[in-house]
């Protein structure tokens, strides 16, 4: 571990730094068209990081991170070469350069390699309110993550911890390409997480809870996510299974999200164009019930993936992936969309701030609607095929009557397909959660076959 007496690196000065940045990118650009390249993309960055892990009222780790890259894609003719370096030194760079250019030479020519279309690149990029660095030096940060554990431990029915963390990140980057594209982009990031468990020997069990934002001011309190931590750990207590039988399934937010991330698998580029999608050529046509919506929205402001541009330069927009229960169209890169005779969707780098608007036949807060189900807070395994869209997954979590929680469960196995899934969807409920990506609330799904014992 590092002295604690350490503080952060000074921070950036932002202006300053993209200035920079965009130099070495410029400057890389016009070193590859010198040696011949037909099209250049280059891409550099620098970032800044705290990251500090206590245990028992122990600091255990405390690290400072500080990184910078460049990252350079030549094409000669359609025959593509790319190279890394974390130097940014003139000389540096214009070796990454030589080498794509090197590699580009003996590789394979791809007809559907190529920059992005020149028409669709992003011409603005207004302010999304992402950079909000905070002055926080290592003191402060062991004094969060302790107060986070701390919280935690203060309910007696926790027996033991696995640890609170908080973290504190900055980054920046600049893209540009032979087409004349350059676009900068900077933000933030602060989390904390804490990790606890509760009663002994076999009967013990584990569950944590954390918050993650652009701005640190937005962070719940460290005590807050602390409590919530030891509430979800002592519930689990007394777990037993459930007999086998098909009834409805009522996703928990943390987990309906990874559901949703399903989705955006299965109508990925990548997977498209390999044949390895259970909905491909499944565009226009009705995928769920006819209530719901989901939502791409790269504009948010203080969105976790919001952007003005993807990772080709091409202007991101807002859209309806998901309109009245219509899949309307694909995640694609201008890669996967010429393999697939389509357009780019201006998700090179994946969708940003999905939403999967409250609706159906529940409102609010779905566990006090239903009567007789399972309540998942957890899976495990990775048995999502999305291929066939055949889904088997160990879960754990509560049997609910008449709307409570009548007693945790766990060791018991959700089953079902994908596509039956998605069309059962009864209710998506409005405890959304915002942290990450895909902003879900729960998912109530109607009949799936849970195997217990």
């Amino acid at each position: 571990m590092n002295d604690s007496s350490m503080v952060t690196q000074p921070p950036l000065d932002r202006e300053a730094e993209l200035d920079t940045l965009e130099t070495h990118v410029q400057a890389a650009l016009d070193h590859a068209r010198k040696l011949g390249a037909t099209e250049a993309e280059v891409s550099a960055h620098t970032s800044q990081g705290l990251s500090v892990g206590v245990r028992l009222g122990e600091v255990e780790t405390l690290e400072h991170m500080q990184d910078r890259g460049v990252s350079v894609s030549v094409l000669i003719g359609r025959r593509k070469g790319q190279a890394s370096s974390a130097d940014l030194r003139e000389e540096s760079i214009a070796v990454c350069v030589e080498r794509a250019i090197d590699i580009a030479r003996f590789t394979q020519e791809d007809p559907c390699n190529g920059l992005a279309d020149p028409e669709i690149l992003a011409t603005e990029q207004p302010e999304l309110d992402l950079w909000h660095p905070s002055p926080v030096d290592a003191a402060a940060a062991i004094e969060r993550a302790l107060a986070c554990e701390a919280a935690g431990l203060a309910d007696k029915r926790i027996s033991n911890s696995e640890g609170g963390a908080f973290n504190a990140g900055l980054g920046l980057s600049v893209y540009g390409n032979s087409n004349g594209f350059m676009g900068r982009s900077a933000g933030t990031q602060f989390s904390q997480s804490c990790i606890l468990l509760a009663g002994e020997g076999d009967g013990m069990q584990r569950d944590y809870a954390y918050d993650s934002r652009r701005c640190l001011d937005d962070l719940e309190t460290a005590a807050a996510t602390g409590r919530e931590a030891a509430r979800r750990t002592v519930r689990r207590l007394g777990p037993s299974q459930l007999p086998t039988a098909e009834m409805p399934v009522l996703f928990s937010p943390r987990v309906a999200s990874g559901l949703v991330g399903h989705l955006v698998g299965a109508v990925s580029g990548s997977a498209l164009y390999r044949n390895a999608s259970f909905l491909k050529d499944r565009a226009g046509e009705a995928i769920f019930p006819g209530w719901l919506v989901l939502q791409e929205r790269p504009h948010l402001l203080r969105g976790a993936a919001s952007a003005n541009f993807d990772s080709e330069g091409v202007a991101t927009r807002s859209r309806d992936l998901v309109d009245a229960g219509v899949l309307t169209g694909y995640v694609l890169s201008s890669y996967s969309a010429r393999r697939l005779g389509l357009e780019t969707t201006a998700n090179a780098g994946g969708v940003r701030n999905l939403l999967l608007t409250p609706g159906g036949e529940l409102e609010g807060d779905l566990l006090p609607g239903l009567d007789d189900g399972f309540y998942v807070t957890e899976v495990m395994g990775q048995g999502v095929n999305l291929v066939t869209g055949d889904y088997s997954r160990g879960a754990s979590g509560f049997l609910v009557k008449n709307g409570e929680l009548v007693h945790p469960v766990e060791e018991v196995t959700i089953a079902g397909n994908l596509a039956d899934m998605f069309s059962n969807i009864a209710a998506a409920g409005g405890d959304i959660d915002t942290r990450g990506n895909i902003h879900s609330g729960s998912i109530l799904v109607r009949d799936m076959m849970v195997a217990g014992s």
